[in-house]
């Protein structure tokens, strides 16, 4: 495969734009990376951040842009700002890869949508769980029906955060739900699809008085059940105890947790029940350690080489509105 030149714009202190840097360094086989940029006073923002950038030319967005050899841009910078860049990209005729789940406006996604549209571009996004490889797997044991009628899927992402990270949440509507429940809204959207009704639930629990969404919780209905993705960002143990639950009529599968990080980057363990022995007690697996990041980025270099993109436009605009229902906001 031809390697994509790319370039990066952005990073943040909470999100994931440090790792996916790395991971376009580290696959010198798949991108040669131009250089990078940080709008929106990043540098002075994120000062540790910018560290990693060192050795590679710092460019404006502005020469990424007008660089007719850049063929794609990894757009990383914090969530309000990602649909603003990405959207110049995908007007400047650029493959976009965009961090999740795009700004807070919809009417900016749609536009961003239509360009993609327009000028045929690939187009990813960073949910990070589509590339686990239990969850790759799960997905496809229900294609095939070996769960038989889904009827349910529980979905737990939670951290505990530092007081300004908890206070930097009342950016999104929905706040935890918005940042990171939007990872858990993906999942069982892939599994069942549009819910019938959207049951906003996310709250504050005040403490240190803090006032934003730091309790975030959505109900989905379906006609054969109910599903639900709850995320907070003051739960003690959250991280080991993120999990993906689906409840099938012929079988469950249990993910928890999800990652664990290690050497190499993350492992999962699940737990898989078939047949009529309920009660049995089964040991656990575990996955061998992976990178979701490395596997991530080489799908979207594949995108752009001509790949199927499994993640269609019209689902990426569909998921995000799902999303901002999701956050009590009325569409």
């Amino acid at each position: 495969m031809k390697k994509v030149k790319i370039a990066q714009i952005g990073t943040s202190v909470n999100s994931h734009g440090n790792q996916i840097w790395g991971s376009l360094r580290k696959q010198s086989d798949v991108f040669d990376v131009v250089g990078y940029a940080f709008p929106e006073n990043e540098r002075e923002k994120f000062p540790k951040q910018a560290l990693k950038f060192e050795g590679y030319r710092e460019m404006t967005v502005e020469e990424i842009l007008s660089d007719p050899e850049i063929e794609a841009v990894a757009v990383e910078t914090e969530e309000i700002y990602l649909t603003k860049y990405a959207l110049m990209a995908a007007k400047a005729g650029k493959h976009v890869h965009m961090e999740k789940p795009g700004g807070v406006e919809l009417a900016n996604f749609e536009e961003l949508i239509g360009v993609l549209k327009e000028k045929n571009l690939a187009f990813t996004t960073g949910y990070m769980y589509r590339f686990n490889p239990v969850i790759i797997d799960a997905l496809e044991k229900i294609k095939a029906g070996k769960l038989g009628k889904i009827f349910s899927v529980e979905a737990q992402m939670s951290c505990s955060h530092s007081r300004e990270i908890r206070e930097w949440l009342s950016n999104f509507p929905g706040g935890m739900l918005f940042f990171l429940g939007c990872h858990l809204i993906d999942l069982i959207y892939q599994i069942q699809g549009e819910p019938t009704e959207v049951l906003p639930l996310s709250c504050s629990t005040g403490i240190d008085g803090i006032k934003n969404d730091d309790f975030g919780m959505v109900v989905f209905k379906y006609p054969d059940g109910v599903s639900f993705a709850k995320t907070t960002d003051v739960e003690r143990g959250g991280f080991m105890r993120r999990q993906l639950v689906i409840s099938g009529e012929l079988g469950t599968i249990e993910i928890k947790p999800l990652e664990v990080i290690c050497r190499g980057g993350q492992f999962t363990a699940y737990n898989e029940w078939y047949g009529s022995e309920w009660h049995k007690p089964r040991e656990y697996s575990q996955t061998e350690p992976y990178d979701r990041y490395d596997a991530m980025m080489r799908n979207f270099a594949e995108v752009v080489r001509g790949k199927a993109n499994p993640y269609s436009y019209d689902y990426e605009l569909s998921l995000y509105k799902l999303i901002l229902k999701s956050c009590g906001v009325k569409i």
